[in-house]
């Protein structure tokens, strides 16, 4: 059967119709339910200002009881010794309530291997200024969940905005990379780069000496 040219331009039409409706009417859509929609994991930075990262997977694990697991949750950083007001720090506080930020840093493990990470987190010297630094005091004591500490002096940390790292390339610090807060020691052996950061002493003790310190490794850790 032959049609008539006003009949398939009527024919066309009609189908143009209906597919028109299919593909754009917007009931005809299957509902969207954001509560079934996954989180993709964070992607880390590899690149900065020209320059190629490592990975956060290019460490290698040598802590004392290997990786702490700390609940974010019930987590607080304790600041004392030497201050006027010391200080209980809930994680978010710590990581909404300071200035944030960054700085590209290698860390030198004496075992011979190194990685360049970017490191974003709060100024160390922002911590303690809030809980208000004793004249007398010339040494900070860092400690970790794993029983690990070690010192730095005070001088430093303030004249190098030595920060207190929340994260690496972009990403979150992972349990195994020392979360919630890494010391990023700059030109300091990684020894120095305590990991799961849960207490930081303000003291006039120069002489005091951290886990590896007291096993015969530099107090100063300077490469």
């Amino acid at each position: 059967m032959r049609m008539t040219p006003s009949g398939i331009i009527a024919l066309i039409l009609i189908l143009t119709t209906l597919l028109s409706g299919c593909v754009f009417n917007p009931e005809l859509l299957p509902e969207r339910d954001d509560a079934n929609v996954t989180a993709l994991t964070s992607v880390e930075i590899r690149e900065y200002q020209g320059e190629r990262l490592s990975s956060i997977t290019d460490f290698r694990e040598n802590s004392l009881e290997g990786p702490q697991y700390i609940n974010q949750s019930a987590y607080l950083l304790e600041i004392n010794g030497l201050v006027s007001h010391p200080l209980l720090l809930p994680y978010e506080k710590v990581i909404t309530e300071y200035p944030p930020f960054q700085k590209k840093v290698t860390l030198f493990c004496v075992e011979g291997w190194e990685v360049t990470i970017l490191w974003e987190g709060v100024r160390v010297k922002d911590l303690l200024n809030e809980a208000g630094v004793n004249p007398a005091a010339n040494t900070v004591i860092f400690y970790a969940a794993d029983g690990y500490s070690t010192s730095l002096p005070l001088d430093y940390i303030e004249d190098r905005d030595i920060l207190l790292a929340y994260s690496m390339n972009g990403v979150t610090l992972p349990a195994e990379r020392g979360f919630p807060f890494q010391l990023v020691a700059e030109d300091r052996w990684g020894y120095k780069w305590i990991k799961w950061v849960t207490r930081i002493e303000v003291s006039d003790d120069p002489s005091y000496r951290g886990y590896w310190e007291k096993r015969g490794f530099s107090q100063s850790g300077e490469r």
